[in-house]
């Protein structure tokens, strides 16, 4: 069984209206990633501005730009002179009129390995997603790195278990959830917003546990507008228990080191994947079993 290990850094930070500040705040904290031993860094849902989607204005348009484009040039020359490998959530103009929410990843040497196109887009108050994106269009994806065969989905596709199979079944050893979210400032009811985050947390740590993967979950932090973006970004075995728990109203730059050969282990104690009956699934591509 392979015994290899990675370093892993989630970089947890608030964002200002100035894109510019954005992105030099994530190559500082890329780099003291780095410097802390990290050799594959992931960066939160959007990291470029302030969470946008809360209203519906076509100025906010203005902020997409073409992928592979600026940001990738600048975080894959980052990432060769790092040596680490960078996920990077950015707001993708594939044409006029035609929008993405996507992740780009960038290997070591800076190369651009490809992109991600968030798969679910929300529609709820203060997440009007479904006015900016388009929903994704290149299936789910794998990325072999440097360091391992990483799996990427964003944000609102955490909720989805299927979203999660198929990327494990790719050969994903980590999934990444750069993500955006948090608590309507409100809220009178504490128990709502700690039921909200639990929620949010067990349904990912349930993916690490049913794929027997390790789960990398970054979010945002922060107030913005009337969202009070909760942090508590983590990484889950792959049997669902906590390595590293990020706290809900701090910037955070944590390193975590991942034994890849875990995943092996747990599922040859636990193999789900042998025991899948898929010649029952057909079921599962309907909107609602009701006829």
């Amino acid at each position: 069984m392979t015994q290899k290990s990675v370093n892993v850094g989630l970089v947890q930070m608030s964002c200002l209206p100035d894109v510019e500040a954005n992105m030099t705040k994530a190559i500082e904290k890329t780099r003291e990633a780095a410097a802390k031993g990290a050799q594959i860094v992931c960066l939160q849902e959007l990291f470029r501005s302030l969470y946008f989607c809360d209203v519906e204005d076509p100025h906010n348009f203005s902020l997409a730009e073409a992928i592979p484009g600026p940001s990738t040039e600048r975080l894959g020359a980052l990432a060769k002179e790092l040596g680490v490998v960078i996920v990077a959530s950015l707001f993708e103009k594939r044409a006029a009129g035609l929008y993405h929410n996507t992740a780009a990843v960038l290997d070591a040497d800076g190369t651009y390995l490809g992109k991600y196109r968030k798969m679910h887009i929300p529609d709820d108050p203060g997440y009007y997603e479904k006015y900016y994106f388009t929903p994704g269009d290149l299936g789910y994806k794998v990325f072999d790195t440097k360091f391992g065969r990483l799996g990427v989905l964003v944000c609102w596709d955490q909720w989805y278990p299927e979203a999660a199979r198929i990327t494990a079944l790719m050969g994903a050893e980590i999934l990444f959830y750069p993500t955006a979210i948090g608590w309507d400032v409100n809220e009178p009811d504490e128990r709502v917003n700690r039921e909200q985050y639990d929620a949010w947390q067990t349904i990912q740590r349930s993916h690490a546990v049913a794929n027997g993967v390790y789960v990398v979950a970054v979010n945002r932090v922060g107030r913005e507008a009337e969202q009070q973006f909760w942090g508590g970004s983590f990484i889950a075995k792959p049997h669902g228990s906590l390595l590293y728990l990020a706290p809900h109203d701090e910037e955070v730059v944590h390193v975590e080191t991942l034994d890849l050969g875990v995943s092996d282990r747990i599922r040859t104690t636990w193999p789900y994947f042998r025991d899948r009956r898929i010649d029952s699934y057909a079921p599962i591509t309907r909107r609602f079993i009701d006829e």
